[in-house]
């Protein structure tokens, strides 16, 4: 049997050519382009209520002005996106920001690296230690 299937987008897609037994239950995340834009401005509010020195401050600025540039394009550039948001995720960490922040960092950075799909889970794993 051979299938041909176009494209698809949903959370979760099951192409099976015989019986599927799921256990468990199954769940997907689906973020809108206009969610991750918020995302965006919602990290960068987040950056300025947070206790960061001179230099950290600037460098994850300079990480989310990279996020807020790819994410506008017409046709989003989502592994620029994903390098940006796991470099600046990296700094937070280092930093120890999120580890005081709360939701007004986990969030946004949750938010984004569900929009990236599977190039977010490496970031998603940097997250869930704190969360």
């Amino acid at each position: 049997m051979t299938f041909n299937i176009g494209n698809q987008s949903a959370g979760n897609i099951n192409n099976v050519a015989r019986d599927q037994h799921i256990t468990g239950g199954q769940h997907g995340v689906l973020v809108t382009p206009e969610a991750a834009g918020q995302a965006v401005i919602d990290l960068r509010a987040g950056l300025r209520t947070t206790s960061l020195d001179e230099q950290t401050a600037a460098d994850a600025e300079a990480e989310v002005t990279q996020i807020e540039t790819a994410i506008r394009e017409p046709q989003p550039d989502r592994p620029r996106v994903a390098r940006s948001l796991e470099r600046l995720t990296r700094l937070l960490l280092a930093a120890g920001s999120l580890a005081t922040a709360g939701s007004s960092l986990l969030q946004p950075l949750h938010t984004l690296a569900g929009w990236l799909g599977t190039l977010g889970a490496p970031i998603l794993h940097l997250l869930p230690l704190l969360a």
